[in-house]
Formats: C-alpha cells, sequence, structure tokens
C-alpha cells in the first residue's frame, strides 16, 4: 500500500518542467537536500519511481546534461540510485549555482536563484522531493526536510518564515530538520508547492477527525449521565426496601408511596421519565422532591 508521503511525491511530480529558471531552482533544491552534493560527487536516492522518471528530465533541462549512473530500467522498487562523478560536470554545476568548486564547499542558499515567485515554489518543491517525507494526517500531523548542510538548513527556515510559515528545527546525529507540526503550514506548504490534493486530503482527515472525536465526547457524556441516573435509581431503591424491611413504607402519604412503587417497577427510568408514569403526571421538580422525602425518611432509620 503506497504511503501518504508517497502520494504527495507523485502529485508533485506531474508539474511539468519548462521554465529554465524553474528547473534549475528545483534542481538546486533537489541537490542540497539529496544524499550526497559536494566537488566530487552527487549522489541521489529515492524510492519513489515518478521522481525517478523526472530527475533525467530535471537534470537536461537544468544543466543539459545526464547522469553518469542512472537505475537499471528493469528496477521500478527499493533504491533508485542516479550519480554524477564526471568533474566537468560537477563543475558546471557547483558554477551554476555560484559557488566556487575549487573550494572546501560550505553550501548556503544562494537566493539570486530564487528571485521569482516561481522559482522559490520550485526550490521547495525540489527540497522537499529530495529530502522531504509528512506522516499520514490519519495518524498525526509532522512534515519536515532534512539535509546534511546546516546553512542551508537554517536559510530555508528563514524562507518559510518570510511565506508566513514557522517550522522547528532540530538537528539528528549530522542532520538538519526542519519540520511542521501544525496542521494549518502543512496544509499551506503542500498547496504552495503543487500539491493541492494532498493539503484537501489533510483537511478531509482534519473534519473527520473533529466529528469522530464529537461523537465520542457526546457519546461519553451521555454514558456518564446514565450512569449517574442508574446509581441515583439505585440509592433511592435501597432507601425504599429499607423503609419497606422496616414497615415504614405503608405510613408514608399515598403520593410518596406511589413515587415508590413506581421506582421500584421502572429502576432504570430517569426522574424526568419517571414523573411522565404518575397519575397524573407530574413534573421532574416534584418528583425530585418526593425522592429526597424518601431518601430523608430512610436516614432517619
Amino acid at each position: 500500500m503506497q504511503s501518504f508521503a508517497y502520494k504527495v511525491k507523485s502529485e508533485l511530480c506531474r508539474a511539468p518542467v519548462n521554465r529554465l529558471c524553474c528547473a534549475r531552482a528545483e534542481a538546486y533544491g533537489v541537490l542540497l537536500y539529496c544524499n550526497t552534493f559536494h566537488a566530487q560527487e552527487v549522489r541521489i536516492i529515492t524510492e519513489n519511481p515518478e521522481f525517478a522518471a523526472r530527475l533525467p528530465r530535471l537534470f537536461q533541462r537544468a544543466f543539459s546534461m545526464k547522469f553518469d549512473r542512472v537505475p537499471d530500467p528493469k528496477e521500478s522498487r527499493g533504491k533508485l540510485i542516479f550519480q554524477i562523478t564526471d568533474p566537468e560536470k560537477l563543475s558546471r554545476i557547483i558554477s551554476q549555482f555560484g559557488y566556487d568548486a575549487k573550494q572546501n564547499l560550505v553550501l548556503h542558499v544562494n537566493f539570486g536563484m530564487l528571485e521569482e515567485e516561481c522559482c522559490r515554489i520550485a526550490f521547495l518543491r525540489g527540497a522537499f522531493l529530495s529530502g522531504g517525507s509528512v506522516t499520514d494526517p490519519e495518524k498525526r500531523y509532522h512534515l519536515e526536510l532534512a539535509t546534511t548542510h546546516a546553512q542551508a538548513s537554517r536559510e530555508l527556515s528563514a524562507l518559510l518564515m518570510e511565506m508566513e510559515m514557522s517550522p522547528r528545527s532540530v538537528c539528528r546525529g549530522g542532520t538538519t530538520v526542519i519540520y511542521f507540526k501544525q496542521s494549518e503550514y502543512i496544509e499551506d506548504f503542500l498547496t504552495h508547492i503543487g500539491a493541492p490534493a494532498a493539503a484537501m486530503d489533510i483537511m478531509t482527515a482534519k473534519v473527520d477527525k473533529e466529528i469522530r472525536n464529537g461523537a465520542n465526547r457526546a457519546m461519553n457524556c451521555d454514558m456518564a449521565n446514565v450512569n449517574k441516573t442508574l446509581d441515583a435509581a439505585q440509592e433511592q431503591r435501597e432507601a425504599i426496601e429499607k423503609l419497606h424491611n422496616k414497615g415504614k413504607l405503608d405510613l408514608l402519604p399515598e403520593k410518596i408511596q406511589q413515587t415508590a412503587r413506581l421506582r421500584m417497577l421502572y429502576p432504570e427510568l430517569s426522574l424526568t421519565q419517571l414523573a411522565e408514569k404518575c397519575d397524573p403526571p407530574v413534573t421532574k421538580s416534584c418528583m425530585n422532591h418526593r425522592m429526597r422525602k424518601l431518601l430523608e425518611e430512610a436516614k432517619k432509620l
């Protein structure tokens, strides 16, 4: 069965690879959040066949180049590996993003490549496709982006803050993770990067949860009321039996005796329902007064 994250990435992969600037921005996000990106190697590993099908088209459009290693065409499951080790290709990619291939790379986000709104969206889409995950909203709300490049992660977090989303950050070993736990931010993020259907799934799941929780609360409240009614009825029956055993019940007014007979006959009914059984019917307040009288007489014993 496909995971929710798989479905999200499949939806994102339906976005066209047309504009050169957006293709480069998306590839930039992919590289900053992939498994390996430095001056000696690019290595991208995915288990999503649709993302795997998108990568060669994306890199061809962004850099006019092919991967040095691609998965075997017969492979459609498990880890699918794409690799570039050719020094000339790596130098072209690194230079494209404004880095110096001859220096030790400390990767940061070159915001000059993300000036247009469409490019920022493409960049975030690439980052999520490469290093993102999202939990099934039926279980909990959690979306994260993980990279080994701490500076890039901090700058991506700042970009999301500018977009009025507030991610949190945590370090796991050598990986920096920014994440959302609020459903509203996850919905906004997925809608922004081109997965509105997935965002709608989260909204629907949230509504379903609220309906179920409301029904459970109502049921729990009803059960509490039922238990309260049964406990009160049991106390009343015990008082009536005590009065009867002591021969005191027959000495009480007829209306009180009638109330006692009804309670013994209908132990499960509420006071309102019991009041309707009286001949003539009485109010709940009246029935409550009679029950208190029975309890008081029993306490005297």
